[in-house]
């Protein structure tokens, strides 16, 4: 048998996505449908069209990136919606093969006079729940020859908004209005950790991480010191979106002022000369040390290939990305799609990317994958995760048997 390593052997792989954003991922034809029927005005209302002017293959920067999230953010905004889009990304991941994932989103985005935090969680669970229990109650998945399928939800609160973002930030900071913006930033992040904490606590929403998002230059976060000690307080995983539009010093930041148990992105973590603090003398010292002590606590950087090619100027192909350096330095690292739809992509095309054009082994596919699924944030108790990873791990070599032979097994981490 072949050696090669293909799309169909990753695509039937089990595999996770743990960063990957639902605003993000909606279907261009559900995006369609829903504009229609919320009045949503959009610059096409074809797929093909939508993809020449919207959700490209390339971006000239951040803020063209950015701009479909102004469209798929405004037809979320009710139950019907929310839980539609989440039910049809839970189907689109089990389809290829991602037998876990953690989709995460900004509740507050789509708080209004008719939704508060609370339904809109409820909603997006139910359409996860959904696209689970159907997959789930699959003959193969109930005789035990396949790994049962699951998910966690990573509630984001935001660096920075303004009264443009959502009819709940317009009216907190109308309220606040002769607060500092900064202190506002920091209220509406220690309101969502209440509420996420209590959402899983008392109504059993599976919310597994705490994250923060949007933009990181000039918005530090030290903001959301009082958010994040709330979440950790009461044993809520926790993530950063760091190191992806900033330096090193934004990951220092987030792993000892916000106490992150992973990193989004991490893109910067190795550049000396992205740092900006002044007061930073041994550039090249710094950077070892911040990744000395990252390898040695095992926090792991969730990866986005394409994405970061998109939005960041100078990674103009991946033989300019740091994964592989990452990898060299032994760090933690995991792949994700960030955006499925922004992005263009999915797990199976990021994985292959990364073998075909970086190449990555079978042994460090195997590895990357698993480590996927070691390093989540998955519900439920450590020795039900130890056993799920087992099984994970089993059904792995299964695939590589099918594909390569009894003794095509790669080397186990």
């Amino acid at each position: 048998m072949t050696q090669e390593i293909t799309e169909s052997f990753i695509r039937d792989l089990p595999k996770t996505d743990l960063h990957v954003h639902l605003d993000g991922s909606i279907r261009i034809n559900t995006l369609i449908e829903l504009a229609r029927d919320y009045s949503v005005e959009l610059p096409s209302y074809t797929e093909e069209g939508l993809r020449e002017l919207v959700f490209k293959d390339r971006y000239e920067n951040l803020v063209e990136y950015l701009a479909g999230f102004a469209y798929t953010g405004a037809v979320l905004q009710s139950e019907v919606a929310l839980e539609r889009c989440a039910y049809e990304f839970g189907v689109d991941n089990y389809s290829e093969g991602v037998r876990y994932f953690e989709v995460r989103f900004a509740p507050q985005q789509h708080i209004h006079e008719y939704l508060n935090c609370l339904t809109v969680l409820r909603a997006v669970d139910r359409g996860l729940k959904r696209a689970r229990d159907e997959f789930n109650k699959r003959p193969e998945v109930i005789s035990g020859a396949e790994p049962h399928y699951e998910y966690g939800i990573i509630v984001c609160a935001m660096r920075m908004f303004n009264e443009h973002f959502s009819e709940y930030y317009r009216n907190l900071i109308r309220v606040h209005q002769h607060a500092p913006i900064k202190e506002i930033f920091g209220l509406a992040s220690l309101e969502l950790a209440r509420a996420s904490v209590s959402a899983r606590n008392e109504y059993g929403i599976p919310i597994v991480g705490f994250d923060l998002a949007g933009a990181e230059a000039g918005y530090p976060p030290d903001d959301h010191i009082a958010a994040y000690s709330y979440v950790h307080k009461n044993f809520m995983k926790k993530t950063v979106h760091a190191g992806e539009a900033y330096g090193p010093e934004s990951i220092f930041q987030a792993i000892t002022d916000l106490h992150a148990d992973r990193i989004g992105h991490g893109t910067h973590l190795l550049d000396p000369n992205e740092i900006r603090d002044p007061e930073i003398k041994d550039r090249e010292a710094y950077v070892q040390q911040l990744s000395e002590y990252i390898a040695d606590r095992r926090i792991t950087l969730e990866v986005c290939l394409t994405s970061n090619i998109q939005t960041t100027p100078h990674i103009k192909s991946l033989q300019d990305h740091p994964f592989a350096t990452f990898r060299k330095h032994r760090l933690s690292t995991t792949l994700c799609t960030d955006n499925r739809t922004v992005s263009n992509t999915t797990m199976t095309h990021e994985l292959l990317m990364a073998c075909e054009e970086l190449g990555l082994t079978r042994s460090d596919l195997k590895s990357t994958i698993v480590y996927g699924f070691k390093r989540s944030f998955m519900p439920g108790t450590y020795l039900e995760k130890r056993k799920y990873v087992r099984e994970i791990i089993n059904y792995y070599e299964k695939i590589e048997c099918d594909y390569y032979g009894e003794n095509g097994r790669s080397s186990t981490l």
